[in-house]
């Protein structure tokens, strides 16, 4: 199989948030080929709402995994990197979602594609309008800035990272 560009959503909140965002993108190659990268947010935590902030980004990248395979290679990376069985929603070490596999839609028992909520937060849709503001989601019609744009007050919960000294520290 050739090459598929996909969109993945990275978040934590747990230990060195910086560091685990790091050490996760390091680790994707070589099943997924990173090819940008957003800014990187701090992010008020959604549904479970009494734990840290989160730091939040997305990147695009290519792989030649099927969907199942590839969402397999994400869970078992996670784990890797140090996440542990939790409360859904709640604080996390790494969090790693498909939100796109091309404009595939596709739903099975594990996984639905597009990401099924990526339109109701903030937390996605503003990194991935940085990089990919004309995608147009495969099912809603609509292209990320469309949607993002949509989201009016809930925008204000998601702030960018100003880093210094690469990823070793960041100021708001």
């Amino acid at each position: 199989m050739s090459a598929i560009t996909i969109y993945l959503a990275l978040g934590t909140n747990l230990g060195e948030r910086a560091e685990n965002l790091r050490r996760a993108l390091g680790a994707l190659p070589p099943a997924f080929t990173v090819e940008a990268t957003s800014p990187i947010y701090e992010t008020e935590p959604m549904y479970v709402t009494a734990q840290p902030k989160f730091l939040n980004m997305v990147c695009r990248a290519t792989t030649s995994l099927l969907p199942l395979e590839a969402l397999q290679a994400l869970k078992l990376l996670e784990a890797e990197l140090g996440r542990e069985p939790a409360i859904r929603f709640g604080p996390r070490l790494i969090d790693i979602d498909l939100l796109f596999y091309g404009d595939i839609v596709f739903e099975s028992p594990d996984l639905i594609l597009p990401h099924p909520r990526l339109h109701e937060r903030a937390f996605v849709l503003v990194p991935l309008a940085d990089i990919a503001p004309d995608f147009i989601h495969p099912v809603l019609k609509q292209t990320i800035a469309s949607l993002r744009d949509q989201l009016g007050d809930a925008k204000d919960s998601v702030w960018p990272i100003h880093w210094v000294n690469g990823l070793n520290g960041f100021s708001r």
